[in-house]
């Protein structure tokens, strides 16, 4: 199987849909010879900030000289930015190869009668063969939905677990209130562990404080009255937290300073099981972290923002940066978002700051929301909208609606952000200087 047949095979088996439970990817991984046993995890669950956490904590314990595995989902670029190692993605050839192995596994599976495993299951069985054969010291694994039936939550040898922010998210899978959904994400814990919380909602807290007691884990939290010296902006910031002075982060986003925070807690914990990171590691990892797509600045002429807010509580921080980077200049938002996201919410936190607006559909994406309809469920809230037939033309058009001082703001699914990048790049190249 060469790297076309495997980026093929791999995007024919998404038919197979989403599906909580834990007994195909078991079935999977024994077949393959259980490689994540032979691993260290660092497990991530939560609604927002998972991925700049470990974003933030991979780059710290790279610096600190350990072979770092990475697993994430979605990318923005290139698929292969899901499995990395040290912050440099999966060879093609590497991809390729493990793929054809958990292809043959799979489908004797099928041969077998059993069902074939999900798409999601069949990237984390290639992304555990090869953080295996790359002799990884750590790996930083995000859930890819909930947290005690996902697909991650096979693993047994996690050295700590982190929560971020949890919030209203994937309702018809999770359950519908808070206390219901934190106990979903809550089931990554393992026994005897150390777990750091981001800060939560008290429904949230407490179902955390619930489940740490009763697996005897020991609990770090952030302490949000401990941030201190907070010095805002879009291209870096600074913040004091507990003993750390002056931390710089090339973050932007006034929820980026909590995600800082939730990994410099991380880093004490690891500090507790003996895992040796300097400060000087901190912070120059803290300084390089680069996580794209969430508040990323992509141009300064007219200024142009990235931003994956696809559910309320990341709306509401995408909200509260823009009102504190931005007041008094005009807003323009491009705007996508699944049919299946709390997109009314979305919406109501963040169109009424926008001058106008332009929606678009994400492309080759059976949950995406057309663009007709999601103008419809804008216009309810601001009247300034219309839809474009392509994201291209939606860049297009705003670039022409633009006075230079205006900023546009380009946000909802990540799924469509890479290619939103990519007619910004486009249309600066096209246009007069």
């Amino acid at each position: 199987m060469n790297y076309e047949e495997a980026r093929r095979y791999l995007s024919e088996i998404s038919k197979y849909g989403s599906v909580l439970g834990l007994e195909s990817i078991k079935e999977l991984m024994k077949r393959l010879g259980n490689p994540q046993d032979d691993l260290k995890f660092i497990h991530i669950a939560g609604t927002n900030g998972k991925g700049s956490v470990l974003a933030y904590l991979s780059t710290i314990l790279t610096k600190a000289g350990y072979r770092t595995g990475r697993y994430v989902s979605p990318t923005l670029f290139s698929y292969r930015e899901r499995i990395q190692i040290d912050g440099k993605m999966i060879e093609r050839e590497d991809l390729a190869r493990l793929a054809g192995r958990v292809k043959d596994a799979a489908e004797d599976m099928i041969r077998d009668g059993l069902q074939h495993p999900t798409s999601f299951e069949t990237e984390t069985a290639l992304a555990w063969l090869y953080f295996r054969e790359k002799k990884c010291d750590l790996v930083v694994l995000e859930t890819g939905m909930g947290g005690a039936l996902d697909a991650t939550n096979i693993v047994k040898t996690t050295v700590l677990e982190i929560l971020t922010a949890i919030s209203m998210d994937h309702m018809d899978f999770l359950g519908n209130t808070l206390e219901k959904i934190t106990a979903q994400k809550a089931g990554i814990i393992k026994p005897g562990t150390c777990v750091v919380s981001a800060v939560q909602e008290p429904e949230a807290e407490r179902v955390i404080r619930e489940v740490c007691l009763e697996r005897k884990c020991r609990l770090l939290t952030v302490e949000p009255d401990l941030l201190s010296e907070v010095c805002p902006g879009c291209e870096k910031q600074s913040f004091s937290y507990r003993q750390w002075k002056n931390v710089e982060i090339s973050l932007a986003g006034s929820y980026q300073i909590k995600n800082a925070a939730t990994a410099l807690e991380a880093v004490e914990a690891l500090r507790k099981e003996g895992y040796e990171i300097s400060d000087a590691n901190v912070y120059e990892g803290m300084k390089e972290t680069v996580w794209r797509g969430r508040f990323t600045l992509i141009s300064k002429s007219p200024m142009v923002i990235l931003d994956g807010a696809h559910n309320p509580g990341a709306a509401r921080e995408l909200r509260n940066s823009l009102e504190k980077y931005f007041c008094g200049r005009t807003i323009r938002y491009i705007f996508g978002m699944f049919k299946d996201k709390d997109y009314r919410q979305v919406i109501a936190l963040t169109a009424p700051l926008a001058s106008h607006i332009i929606t678009v559909e994400t492309p080759d994406n059976e949950r995406a929301m057309p663009a007709e309809r999601l103008r419809e469920e804008v216009a309810k809230v601001n009247f300034s909208v219309e839809a474009a037939d392509s994201i291209a033309a939606a860049v297009k058009k705003t670039f022409a609606q633009a006075e230079e001082d205006d900023v546009i703001v380009i946000f909802g699914s990540l799924s469509f952000l890479g290619e939103a990048e990519r007619a910004v790049k486009n249309e600066k190249t096209e246009r007069p200087m």
